[in-house]
């Protein structure tokens, strides 16, 4: 039985989350809070929960204040539903950081709309979140200044590294960029996330890395070294070959498995575009988003690796490709980092 506990100060979004988990046989509501405050007092007589769904903006503490005092009680996984998704604000990035393992994308309007049309992707999402592990370790360095190269920013990149990750895959991402080599091959990455919220992830990546540019991937841009392309919420990102050198392009079709972007569409591009010029990664998420793009990589001569389960947030986009044979081995962060260097 899982259990969650809402800390929002909406009625109506604490009364949308029950009404659509009380008839779940596996879902227990062990309490509500319109504050965190409040909700510490229910702790006393209750306990504490398998899992938090949380807002950000309360009145008396606001969520990344309850984040940080409830990691230092007992780490326990967070989904955060918020209206601040819709605005791209950087708070999220900190939530994240702070231990969050998802973002909800919270209406400011049309609530019953809301839960109704996302019901099962709602349930499908506490329901891997409630299994997280969060006992992330950072090991980040955020005193250390940018120093890029130009020279080798300068130059099309002729081998890529393709990213796909989902839960968790923002703090893996941020491992990456801040232990690059001073000079690397071209890095893409489709990341699931909510639509806005790219632009503040690639910002935040930007600010971290030292020897990388990162970026949100534009139309028909050239593929360059030690850059670092993450792909727009909302869209598809794909490659095209044209001479000896790759440009991206963004593509409005409708979701694939699940997801626009979809790691299985830019998966797809490189095994047709690269071929063996590639590496590929699939990182900690849930569902099954890129195992088949991973496949096609691997069979065109790329080397594709996923996450292992001991470092995943979620083991289950990673679990899926290696159970299907997408991928060569099963590897930590470092190891990851590790391979991407020597790429």
């Amino acid at each position: 039985m899982i259990k969650v506990f809402i800390i929002d100060d909406s009625a109506a979004v604490r009364n949308g989350f029950i009404s659509i988990l009380s008839s779940m046989d596996d879902i227990e509501i062990l309490g509500v809070a319109e504050n965190p405050i409040d909700a510490f007092d229910v702790f006393k007589k209750v306990g504490l929960p398998d899992l938090f769904i949380l807002d950000i903006e309360m009145p008396r503490m606001d969520g990344l204040t309850f984040l940080k005092q409830i990691n230092e009680q007992r780490p326990t996984p967070v989904i955060i539903c918020s209206t601040l998704v819709a605005l791209g604000t950087t708070t999220l990035i900190d939530a994240m950081r702070l231990g969050a393992s998802e973002i909800i994308e919270k209406p400011q309007t049309h609530l019953s709309e809301f839960f109704l049309t996302y019901k099962e992707d709602l349930i499908a999402k506490i329901r891997a979140v409630s299994k997280a592990n969060i006992y992330y370790s950072s090991h980040i360095n955020l005193d250390r200044k940018k120093v890029i190269k130009v020279e080798h920013i300068k130059s099309a990149s002729a081998k890529v590294v393709a990213i796909g990750s989902s839960t968790g895959g923002t703090q893996v991402l941020e491992e990456i960029v801040t232990h690059l080599n001073s000079s690397h091959i071209a890095i893409i990455v489709v990341q699931h996330i909510p639509k806005s919220f790219s632009t503040s992830l690639a910002k935040r990546l930007d600010d971290l890395s030292i020897h990388s540019i990162v970026k949100e991937a534009e139309e028909g841009e050239l593929i360059v070294n030690n850059t670092i392309y993450i792909a727009p919420g909302g869209i598809h990102l794909e490659v095209e070959k044209v001479g000896l050198r790759y440009y991206l392009h963004l593509k409005d079709f409708p979701k694939v498995n699940s997801h626009r972007p979809s790691v299985n569409v830019l998966f797809n591009s490189i095994a047709k575009t690269f071929r063996a010029n590639a590496v590929g990664f699939i990182l900690t998420g849930m569902g099954d988003d890129g195992a088949t793009g991973l496949k096609k990589m691997r069979d065109k001569g790329a080397l594709t690796y996923t996450q292992n389960e001991q470092t995943s947030t979620v083991y289950g986009m990673p679990k899926v490709a290696y159970d299907m044979g997408s991928a060569l081995k099963s590897l930590s962060i470092y190891e990851i980092i590790k391979e991407i260097n020597e790429a």
